[in-house]
């Protein structure tokens, strides 16, 4: 065996231990503290038919995975209605659009059809799966959450996303790399905790600032591609990863950003959501960062500022998708 095929052996070999520590160590934390309740229980709702009803599973796609839940008030009189998709977390590899319940029946009392959509996982048996093929999943799906809810009787005339920690960075990357192409206008998009780019001086707390080759494999299994650790810091990686990193694609047009996160986050980092909010201001985005202190991924140690975060995305949808007035 020639040394260079060897050595490429050897950093396959690490890269892949290095991407399997990342899923282990993301997923753990993830499920561990994914179940926090960011508004407490002001996202709760007395569910019955007078509020809304629910049409579950309906499809969008060819895979197994593409359904969507759509919430629809039980208002019918207006003649146009504004969508929220809110998208689950759980690591990329996990979780269900059941999980959001709650706050999808949350956000359609309050007159917005909403849906949480299913996104294909990624997984060791699952090649070709990853955080860029989930997002292009989630795009295709919004034509197919207008049909349906036109069919329904509730007509989208414009849209909103939201989404906490995986699902946060795939509202973030869909709302500001697709908001353009999608059938209806994206007004706002709020999220807690989710990733929105990749510099390894960033990630510390994986070891990524250090290790290069640990930071190539990472962002390279949330990417699909290999990623050559020796392109950090170039105009080359940047736009290579591009394709999952929504900080890429801000500009002025870029919808109102509210989003939230924690001072002592081990699994996304803050200091990446410093790039995030500093790009915002830099193009004049109307946006509103919420830090939670004392609090790391699951948001837990505020309470006051998981209060401000249920006002503020009232505040948005009220501000920048009003409801219609009824006929």
């Amino acid at each position: 065996m020639s040394a260079m095929k060897k050595t490429w052996r050897e950093k396959a070999l690490w890269g892949t231990i290095y991407a399997a520590t990342f899923i282990v160590v993301f997923l753990t934390s993830a499920w561990a503290k994914l179940f926090w309740r960011p508004g407490g229980d002001r996202f709760a709702v007395d569910w019955n038919e007078s509020v809304g009803t629910v049409v579950a599973d309906l499809s969008y796609g060819k895979e197994n995975a593409n359904k969507f839940d759509l919430y629809l008030p039980a208002d019918s009189s207006r003649e146009t209605y504004g969508l929220v998709v809110y998208l689950h977390g759980g690591g990329f590899t996990g979780g269900d659009k059941r999980d959001d319940d709650k706050i999808l029946k949350w956000l359609c009392s309050l007159g917005y059809v909403a849906a949480g959509v299913n996104y294909t996982l990624a997984s060791e048996t699952r090649p070709g799966v990853n955080v860029y093929t989930q997002s292009i999943e989630i795009r295709d799906s919004i034509a197919r959450i207008v049909e349906e809810s036109a069919r329904f009787g509730r007509p989208i005339k414009e849209m909103s996303f939201g989404g906490g920690s995986a699902g946060g960075c795939l509202a973030l990357l869909c709302a500001y790399r697709d908001g353009k192409d999608l059938p209806v206008p994206v007004k706002a998009v709020f999220e807690a905790v989710g990733p929105s780019c990749f510099y390894p001086e960033d990630w510390r707390c994986y070891g990524c600032d250090k290790n290069p080759n640990l930071a190539a494999a990472m962002f390279g299994y949330m990417l699909g591609e290999r990623i050559d650790p020796e392109t950090f810091g170039t105009e080359a990686y940047e736009e290579q990863i591009k394709k999952i990193s929504a900080l890429s694609w801000i500009d002025s047009s870029s919808p109102p950003t509210l989003c939230a996160y924690g001072v002592y986050d081990k699994i996304q980092p803050y200091a990446a959501s410093r790039r995030l909010v500093a790009a915002l201001k830099k193009n004049g985005v109307p946006f509103d960062d919420i830090v939670f202190e004392h609090s790391g991924h699951g948001l837990q140690n505020d309470s006051s500022q998981g209060a401000l975060y249920a006002r503020k995305i009232v505040e948005y949808l009220d501000r920048y998708m009003p409801l219609e007035p009824r006929l």
